[in-house]
């Protein structure tokens, strides 16, 4: 990293644009702070988490993923209300790239910080690993998702959740990363460099690789290399997969349902996934997104895209309709949900069964079981890792 800031020109005001607590494991903490020290101290410095449509960061949050970095250097990026349009991709390139399933366009937006706070360097940090809507994250995801605006995150997810997330999964070029292609020409003036790694699981986890660069080739390399490090292909569909869900990470079904993405393609039909997760007490990380998650549930495409085209409040919200297609099994197999904070009710009237944490927890102790196959069942301890297929 020294060596890459050496061939930058002169700067001397920095933003970095790192993951939240939900890429505790991406080596990003590191990173940042290794970037605090090498420049923050004589520069002026700030950090902008990439939460998109997640939480902010807790002050818990940041002592435990960046300790040691100045808690008033961190900024919130306010998806909603904070952006400034830079663009538009043009509809006729969305029914291209969707094959005919959408015409709109997607207006592009970004925090407003990007153009008006006079930085002559951004640092985007992040991992590359298989991603659910656009195949793998990081690059320009961490600027036009990571901090981009409603009607960018909204349009682009649903893009992904109607092409089909088993088509998206894994792959480098999908409709939603042609999106963000696109939409790089509009952010070209802007000084931003990319520092993505790429994390491996051996006996405990390793960093496999780091990548420093301004261009897609950069970001190219490091899928390459996820493709190999982090996608697990299984001998045969797995009928039991039981997952773990860190509570520090994993507070909400928006992000611990990736327990249901990244396994899908790797369970049998008519099998079971167990989602052991104590710190669960929500379902969306906004609070708008957490209310129509409630009312209308995980009950597989053909009744979320009835559900768009009936209520004008999910065609307001497309991000929600297609997180809502993205969390069911289609009915292909059983997920049985065992959450700290939400009830049997809750979780049953959101489309998944319900069983105890507590007996789950005794039954299966992340602390004694290892990765992979176990007598009668396959063990994920933490599914944003890969991404499991046959």
């Amino acid at each position: 990293m020294a060596e890459a800031l050496q061939k930058i020109k002169s700067y001397s005001k920095v933003l970095v644009l790192p993951p939240d607590i939900t890429r505790l494991h991406s080596g990003a903490g590191e990173l940042t702070k290794m970037l605090y020290d090498m420049i923050g101290k004589d520069k002026t410095f700030h950090i902008m988490p990439a939460i998109g449509t997640h939480e902010a960061l807790t002050d818990d949050h940041i002592r435990t993923m960046y300790p040691d970095i100045p808690r008033e250097l961190f900024m919130v990026h306010d998806w909603r209300n904070d952006v400034v349009k830079l663009g538009v991709v043009p509809s006729d390139f969305i029914k291209e790239v969707s094959e005919g399933k959408l015409d709109y366009e997607i207006p592009i937006q970004v925090n407003k910080i990007l153009l008006e706070g006079g930085y002559d360097l951004i640092i985007s940090v992040g991992q590359v690993v298989p991603h659910e809507n656009t195949g793998f994250s990081n690059y320009t995801k961490n600027i036009f998702i990571g901090i981009g605006g409603e009607e960018t995150i909204n349009k682009s997810h649903f893009l992904a959740g109607v092409y089909g997330m088993e088509r998206i999964m894994g792959q480098i070029d999908t409709p939603a990363r042609k999106v963000l292609d696109y939409a790089e020409k509009f952010i070209k003036g802007i000084p931003i460099a990319y520092i993505m790694t790429v994390m491996g699981r051996e006996e405990k986890l390793v960093t496999r690789g780091l990548f420093i660069g301004d261009d897609r080739e950069t970001f190219v390399v490091a899928a390459k290399l996820s493709q190999q490090v982090n996608l697990t292909r299984v001998k045969e569909p797995l009928n039991k997969v039981i997952v773990y869900l860190d509570p520090m990470e994993y507070q909400s079904h928006w992000l611990g349902n990736k327990s249901i993405y990244r396994t899908r393609m790797a369970i049998a039909d008519g099998g079971e996934l167990i989602v052991i997760a104590p710190g669960l007490r929500m379902y969306g990380e906004d609070p708008e997104i957490d209310r129509l998650i409630r009312k209308y549930g995980y009950h597989g495409t053909d009744e979320a895209l009835r559900e768009v085209k009936e209520n004008q409040e999910l065609r307001n919200n497309l991000v929600s309709a297609a997180h809502l297609i993205h969390g069911s099994s289609e009915g292909r197999f059983r997920i049985v949900y065992a959450p700290g904070h939400l009830t049997k009710e809750e979780t049953e009237k959101a489309g998944y069964e319900w069983a105890d944490v507590n007996s789950l927890m005794k039954q299966y102790d992340p602390n004694k079981l290892k990765d992979g196959y176990n007598d009668g069942f396959y063990y994920i301890s933490n599914p944003a890792l890969g991404l499991w297929t046959v």
